[in-house]
């Protein structure tokens, strides 16, 4: 099996543990969840500098998951390689698991913030990237974000603290589904199509545009960006879908919070 082969059915078995675990358990964002899959394994299991079962490793690459309510990819990856207990995360969302709906800071499960209100995560990723840059560490940081959260103005200051300090050791990926809570994104502010990366390049980023769910180009992309030399952040637009892989929750609003019934999972529409 080649490795992209290997990538592709990683994330295919985290995409089915997410809906297992979630479905059982009641947890309702699953919808979120799925849009960032194909990001989180191209990272957790080809980019980033990371030691499996070792979430609080030094010199690890640190991954700060600002849409913190879609982090079920996350549980999923991080107890996939060991650094959450795997019954933390069959017994998610219930009274049997240390685990909650967003991410809640926890380094020994290798949560590196608490990100359950939109905006925050990315003023605290570049802190992290600042932190190693004074401190001569040589750790990434990487910092996904969801399109709808672009609208918070900390993520536009972070952004310009980032840029004058020239945090070349930040790697932003924006989670572009084009859906935020129950409505579509030019539903709420709509600037048009390619606003967001005309606004992030006005601010002294590069934007690269990527296919969301496609791993081996995500790897490419990231890895080529890690060692890129340049005097800036990185950023990634990863074009995808909410609720991928789940077709009748695709691209459907309604599905932000809800749990598909067991109907709707065997109809797929």
């Amino acid at each position: 099996m080649s490795p992209a082969e290997m990538l592709r059915n990683k994330a295919a078995e985290i995409r089915k543990s997410i809906l297992a675990v979630a479905v059982k358990n009641g947890a309702g964002h699953i919808a979120p969840s799925l849009s960032c899959v194909e990001i989180l394994v191209a990272l957790y299991y080809r980019v980033m500098n990371y030691r499996d079962g070792d979430g609080t490793w030094p010199e690890r690459d640190r991954l700060v998951f600002s849409k913190g309510h879609g982090a079920y990819a996350l549980y999923a990856i991080l107890a996939d390689k060991g650094v959450i207990p795997w019954s933390d995360w069959e017994g998610f969302y219930t009274e049997r698991s240390t685990l909650v709906g967003c991410a809640e800071r926890n380094l020994r499960y290798g949560i590196e913030a608490s990100c359950g209100a939109l905006g925050h995560g990315l003023p605290m990723a570049v802190g992290l990237a600042f932190g190693a840059k004074v401190r001569a560490q040589s750790y990434h940081t990487y910092c996904i974000v969801g399109d709808g959260e672009t609208q918070e103005g900390a993520t536009w200051e972070a952004i310009q603290f980032a840029v004058k300090h020239e945090l070349d050791n930040l790697t932003i990926v924006v989670d572009r589904n084009r859906l935020q809570a129950m409505d579509f994104v030019k539903n709420i502010m709509d600037c048009g199509d390619n606003d967001l990366q005309r606004r992030m390049e006005g601010f002294g980023l590069q934007a690269e545009v990527c296919p969301g769910h496609d791993t081996g180009r995500l790897v490419e992309l990231f890895t080529k960006l890690k060692a890129t030399k340049r005097n800036r952040p990185a950023l990634v637009i990863a074009e995808t879908v909410k609720g991928a892989g789940c077709p009748c929750m695709e691209n459907v609003a309604k599905f932000h919070f809800r749990i598909p019934s067991p109907e709707e999972l065997r109809m797929g529409g």
